[in-house]
C-alpha cells in the first residue's frame, strides 16, 4: 500500500503558524514573550547612567525615582501584555473575557484583604525584630500617612503590571500541569528570572549588588510564591487580593522599613529580612496544607482548548 509523504494541506489553520504555537504551548509562549518584551524595553535604562553607564544620559526622575520611567514601561510590556497576547491569539475574545473576569474578582471576604495588607508588614516586622535584636523605632507620622497612598500607587504599577501575567494567566495552567506545589516551585524562579536584567541598574543596586543578594531574591520569589499560591487558591483565584499581597511587601520595604529598623536598613540586610519572613510563612503553609496549598482541582474551570505547555 502506497503512503503519501506529502504534507496535509488541509490542516486546521488554527494549529499552524504563530497561533498554533501559542495554542499548543501557551506557557512557553507567555514566558518567552514576557521576558523578551520587558528586557528589550529596559535596555535604555540599563545602559544609561542609572545603570551600566554605557550611554551618556540619565533616566529622568518621576516622584523622586528613575524607576517609573525606566522600569515601568517594560513591566507593562511584559507579564500583563504577554498574557493578553497569548490569550487573545490562543483562546480568542472569549478567552480574554474570562481572563479579565478573573482579573477583576475583588469580592472576597474583607478578612483576606486585612490579612494581606497587615499580615505582610507583621511578618516582616517579626523577621526584622529577630535580625536586629529587637532594635525597632517609631517611623515619622508623615511616613505612616503616606503608607496607604503608596500602597494604591504600587497596585496600579507593580501589581497591575505583573500579577495578571504570573498569577492570573500562568499559575492556573501550571497547577493543572504540575500540581500546586510543583507549579509554584517552577513559577517562582521564572518570576525571579524576569527581574534579573534590572540588577544591572539602580533598581537592583548596581554597581554594589552582590551574588548573595541576587540568590536571596530568587529564594524569596520561590518561598513567597508558596504564600501567594495558597491565598490565590483559598480566595477562588482573586487577583486583586493577590496584587495587595504582592505590593504590601514592596510598599512596606519602600516606606517605613528603613526608619523602623535603621540598624538593618541596608539592601543586604533587607534582603535577608524578607527572605526570613517569606520562608517562615511558606513553611507554616506547607505544613498546614500538606503541600496542597489550598488547591481544589474540582473547582478549576475546564479549559476549552487542550494545551501542552
Amino acid at each position: 500500500m502506497a503512503v503519501s509523504s506529502r504534507p496535509d494541506t488541509d490542516q486546521d489553520p488554527s494549529q499552524t503558524g504563530l497561533r498554533g504555537l501559542f495554542r499548543r504551548h501557551p506557557l512557553v509562549s507567555f514566558f518567552v514573550l514576557a521576558n523578551l518584551m520587558s528586557w528589550v524595553a529596559w535596555v535604555p535604562y540599563i545602559l544609561s547612567a542609572t545603570g551600566l553607564g554605557v550611554l551618556d544620559f540619565t533616566m529622568p526622575a518621576l516622584l523622586g525615582s528613575t524607576q517609573f520611567l525606566g522600569v515601568l514601561p517594560g513591566a507593562y510590556l511584559g507579564p500583563i501584555f504577554a498574557a493578553y497576547i497569548v490569550t487573545r491569539v490562543a483562546d480568542g475574545k472569549e478567552g480574554v473575557r474570562r481572563w479579565i473576569v478573573r482579573m477583576t474578582k475583588w469580592r472576597v471576604s474583607w478578612v483576606w484583604y486585612v490579612g494581606a495588607a497587615l499580615g505582610v508588614p507583621a511578618a516582616i516586622i517579626l523577621a526584622a525584630l529577630a535580625l536586629s535584636n529587637g532594635d525597632i523605632h517609631m517611623p515619622p507620622v508623615l511616613l505612616l500617612v503616606s503608607y496607604l497612598p503608596g500602597l494604591l500607587l504600587q497596585m496600579i504599577t507593580t501589581g497591575l503590571a505583573e500579577e495578571p501575567g504570573w498569577r492570573d494567566f500562568a499559575l492556573p495552567r501550571m497547577q493543572r500541569k504540575f500540581g500546586p506545589l510543583g507549579g509554584t516551585l517552577i513559577l517562582g524562579p521564572l518570576w525571579a528570572l524576569w527581574h534579573m536584567p534590572l540588577y544591572l541598574s539602580e533598581w537592583g543596586g548596581w554597581p554594589d549588588v552582590t551574588w548573595t543578594r541576587i540568590g536571596e531574591f530568587v529564594a524569596f520569589c520561590c518561598v513567597f510564591s508558596v504564600v501567594v499560591t495558597w491565598v490565590f487558591n483559598r480566595t477562588g483565584q482573586s487577583l486583586p487580593l493577590i496584587m495587595v499581597l504582592h505590593v504590601s511587601v514592596n510598599n512596606f520595604m519602600s516606606i517605613p522599613y528603613s526608619d523602623m529598623f535603621p540598624s538593618i536598613a541596608t539592601a543586604d540586610h533587607a534582603s535577608k529580612v524578607t527572605l526570613l519572613a517569606g520562608t517562615t510563612a511558606a513553611i507554616v503553609i506547607l505544613i498546614l496544607t500538606r503541600g496542597r496549598l489550598g488547591y481544589r482541582p474540582a473547582e478549576e474551570p475546564t479549559p476549552e482548548v487542550t494545551h501542552q505547555s
